[in-house]
């Protein structure tokens, strides 16, 4: 089983920043990894993706704000979140596209952003 290990995350005051990561095993080729959100009472939200090449989205609410890269060699992406808001609070959660129709999730990280 894949299992995806995530860094990052706390508590911080409005504007300020924080950095995930999520590692996937070295041997696992990952098509896609991303970042997405869930705050209480909320569905899971898109947050940014990336592809194996390198090609970005982000969600509305990301964009300007945060950026999602990618290292292949390691296997890691990172996502720096800057101008944090208190709407931003969530568990953010990685998730990687292992295969055609496979998709692993992490355990999640909480973000917890003082207004």
């Amino acid at each position: 089983q894949v299992q995806l290990v995530e860094s990052g995350g706390g508590l911080v005051q409005a504007g300020g920043s924080l950095r995930l990561s999520c590692t996937a095993p070295r041997r696992i080729f990952t098509w896609a990894m991303g970042w997405y959100r869930q705050a209480p009472g909320k569905q899971r939200e898109l947050v940014a993706t990336i592809s194996s090449g390198g090609t970005t989205s982000y969600a509305d609410s990301a964009k300007g704000r945060f950026t999602i890269s990618r290292d292949n060699a390691k296997n890691t992406i990172d996502l720096q979140m800057n101008n944090l808001k208190p709407e931003d609070t969530a568990v953010y959660v990685c998730n990687a596209v292992v295969g055609p129709k496979d998709v692993v999730w992490g355990q999640g990280t909480q973000v917890t952003v003082s207004s």
